[in-house]
C-alpha cells in the first residue's frame, strides 16, 4: 500500500480541524470518512500484485549511442489495472522516459519502451519495476517493486574508425593496389628488376647481374602473418583522466584502431589486459572475429586502483609468446612506474619481441607550461615544466633499450600508433 499527496492534504486539513471545530463528533466523522476513503480506493485500485513482466531488446550498445528495451507488462489477474510504471536502471544507463502511465485489461499485455543512451562503459542492469495503482479517490494506492533482470553491455565508443580508411590506403601503398617496393630487415622477396639511381647496393642481385647487361636488384614486400600483441596497462596509472576521458578509454581506442589495421594486414592480434592478473584475454580470433572480441572483452574493464606487477606482466607475455612479434604496450609514462616497474626488465623482453610504448599525454601540461599571468601560473608552469622533462627523460631511457615510443595527446593517440605500425612495415622492421 502506498499513501498519495492528496491523502497528506487532507490529513494536514484533519489536524487543523480541532481549531475551528471543536466538536469530537465531526473530527470522528472526518476521519472515519478519510479512512473508508482508502478503504475504498485500496479495494478498487488495480491489483499490481497480479502483473507480470518480459523484456526483449538491445544488449549491446556502443557508448554514446542509443539502444531500446522492450518491457512487456502481462495482466494475470481478473480486473483492469491502470497505473504508473517506472522502469528503474543505474543513472550511468541514461534511461528514459523516468515514468509512464499503463492501462492493462484483463488478460492483455502492454508494452513500453525504454530508451538508453549510457554514458559509461561497462555492463548496465536494470535495477527492477515499480508500478502505482491510485484508487479512483485518489486517496490510496497499491504499489509494488519487482525484479526484471535485463542486461546492457556498453562497448567502447571507438571514435577513430573514422581514421581507419586513411590508414588503409596507406597500408594498400605498402602491400596491396599501390604497391610500394621497398628493402629491409625482415621482409620477404618479391622480385627482381633493374638498378635505378638511389637504390641501396645491397639489394643488388649479383647472379641475376652476370647474367645480364643491366644491374638487377631485389624488390621485398612487407611479412605478412606476423603476431601483434596488444597489453593495456589497467593499473592506477589507467585511471587518470585526459581532459574528461579516462586513459584507459583512450588506449582501448588506440588498441581497436591498431587492431583493426593489422588484421587488414594479415597479422595475428592478440590482446591482453593486465595489472596484477589477467583482466582480460583475446588470443586467436580470426580476422572476422578480431574486433567483436576485442570490443566485448574490453568492455567491463575497469581501471584498478593498484600499481601494475610489471613482472608478471613480462612473464605472462613470455610465457604466452614464443615467436618474435610486436609487443605493443598501452600505458603511462610515469617516470616511478617506468623506471622501477619495467626498465630493468625489458632486456629479457627485447631480446626476444619488438617492444613499442604508447602512451597518452595530457595536453593540459602544455598549456600550464606556456602560462605566465600571474605567479599561480607560473608556479604551474614550472611544475608543468618538470613533468614535460621527466617525461621525455623516460622516454629516452625506453628508446636506448631500442623501444619504439609513442606519446601522443587523447584525440591523436590512436592515428600515431598507427602510423608508427605502418612506419615498421615500411622500414621492414616487423
Amino acid at each position: 500500500m502506498a499513501l498519495t499527496g492528496r491523502l497528506g492534504l487532507l490529513a494536514g486539513l484533519g489536524a487543523l480541524l480541532p481549531l475551528a471545530l471543536p466538536s469530537w463528533w465531526t473530527l470522528l466523522a472526518f476521519w472515519g470518512a478519510l479512512l473508508a476513503g482508502v478503504a475504498v480506493d485500496l479495494a478498487l485500485a488495480g491489483n499490481v500484485r497480479a502483473l507480470a513482466y518480459h523484456r526483449s531488446g538491445d544488449t549491446n550498445v556502443r557508448l554514446g549511442e542509443r539502444a531500446a528495451v522492450a518491457l512487456t507488462v502481462e495482466n494475470r489477474g481478473r480486473r483492469r489495472v491502470k497505473a504508473v510504471l517506472r522502469d528503474v536502471w543505474p543513472p550511468s544507463a541514461g534511461a528514459s522516459p523516468r515514468t509512464t502511465r499503463i492501462d492493462v485489461p484483463a488478460g492483455e499485455a502492454r508494452r513500453v519502451e525504454t530508451a538508453l543512451v549510457p554514458t559509461r562503459r561497462g555492463d548496465r542492469e536494470a535495477v527492477g519495476v515499480v508500478v502505482r495503482s491510485v484508487g479512483p479517490l485518489g486517496l490510496a494506492a497499491r504499489q509494488l517493486s519487482r525484479p526484471a533482470p535485463w542486461r546492457v553491455r556498453v562497448l567502447p565508443a571507438f571514435p577513430s574508425r573514422r581514421h581507419l580508411p586513411g590508414k588503409l590506403a596507406k597500408l594498400r601503398e605498402l602491400t596491396g593496389a599501390h604497391v610500394a617496393l621497398i628493402r629491409g630487415q625482415g621482409t620477404e622477396f618479391d622480385s627482381l628488376r633493374e638498378y635505378v639511381d638511389g637504390d641501396d647496393v645491397r639489394s643488388i642481385d649479383w647472379r641475376a647481374t652476370a647474367r645480364r647487361r643491366d644491374v638487377v636488384v631485389r624488390t621485398w614486400r612487407p611479412e605478412r602473418d606476423r603476431r601483434i600483441y596488444l597489453v593495456l596497462d589497467t593499473g592506477r596509472t589507467a585511471a587518470g583522466r585526459v581532459g574528461d576521458i579516462p586513459r584507459l578509454d583512450c588506449s582501448m581506442d588506440a588498441a581497436l584502431l591498431l587492431g583493426a589495421l593489422a588484421s587488414r594486414a594479415g597479422d595475428r592480434v592478440d590482446l591482453l589486459a593486465y595489472d596484477r592478473r589477467v583482466r582480460a584475454r583475446v588470443e586467436g580470433a580470426s580476422r572476422t572475429d578480431l574486433l567483436p572480441s576485442m570490443v566485448q572483452a574490453m568492455a567491463p574493464l575497469e581501471p584498478e586502483l593498484i600499481e601494475s606487477d610489471a613482472a608478471g606482466m613480462v612473464s605472462a607475455l613470455l610465457s604466452r609468446v614464443r615467436q618474435r612479434c610486436l609487443v605493443v604496450l598501452l600505458t603511462e609514462l610515469n617516470p616511478a612506474a617506468i623506471e622501477e616497474g619495467l626498465l630493468p626488465l625489458l632486456p629479457q623482453l627485447t631480446a626476444r619481441h619488438l617492444v613499442m610504448v604508447a602512451a597518452v599525454a595530457d595536453p593540459r601540461v602544455g598549456e600550464m607550461a606556456g602560462a605566465r599571468g600571474d605567479l599561480a601560473a607560473v608556479y604551474d608552469a614550472a611544475a608543468a615544466e618538470r613533468a614535460r622533462a621527466d617525461r621525455a627523460r623516460v622516454t629516452a631511457e625506453l628508446r636506448s633499450f631500442g623501444v619504439e615510443v609513442v606519446d601522443a595527446p587523447p584525440d591523436g593517440i590512436a592515428p600515431a600508433l598507427a602510423d608508427a605500425y605502418l612506419a615498421l612495415k615500411a622500414a621492414g622492421r616487423l
